[in-house]
């Protein structure tokens, strides 16, 4: 079933990060496709502020992976591949450790380990409307 959310400004996005938490479900692993620009950070910093981190959510570009903690103290992974040049380089910072945890895992840039992905992994993308606007959609 193909799933659509639309975000139609900055100002709806806590509306639609809520709208895909709660129907993606127990879904663990979400990986986000989407060109430079179109909102990766940003939306994944609004489905942190849904499950209620109070830290700042920034893109893990250089450090690779940020951990949050949500308001009922679990964690979340937020995950930045950008600057991985091989797979190898996901494996030594023990990537499937945190596949493996049953913890959310939010991937930026995951067509840069695609390989390494698990076949549980929610593909989500997003795309930029000529209204600028965005497509969240994904698949199950």
């Amino acid at each position: 079933m193909e799933h659509k959310i639309i975000i139609s400004s900055l100002e709806d996005i806590d509306r639609a990060a809520g709208e895909f938490l709660h129907r993606i479900g127990d879904r663990r692993i979400i990986a986000f496709f989407a060109p430079m620009g179109a909102g990766k950070t940003t939306f994944t910093t609004a489905l942190c502020r849904r499950l209620g981190v109070e830290d700042a959510v920034c893109s893990p570009t250089f450090t690779i992976v940020n951990e949050y903690i949500t308001s009922e103290g679990e964690p979340v992974y937020h995950f930045d591949f950008y600057r991985i040049n091989k797979p190898a380089e996901a494996l030594d910072i023990g990537f499937y450790d945190y596949m493996d945890s049953g913890h959310l895992c939010l991937i930026e840039w995951p067509e840069n380990i695609d390989e390494l992905l698990p076949e549980e992994t929610l593909e989500v993308r997003i795309t930029v409307n000529p209204d600028q606007s965005r497509t969240v959609t994904w698949t199950d």
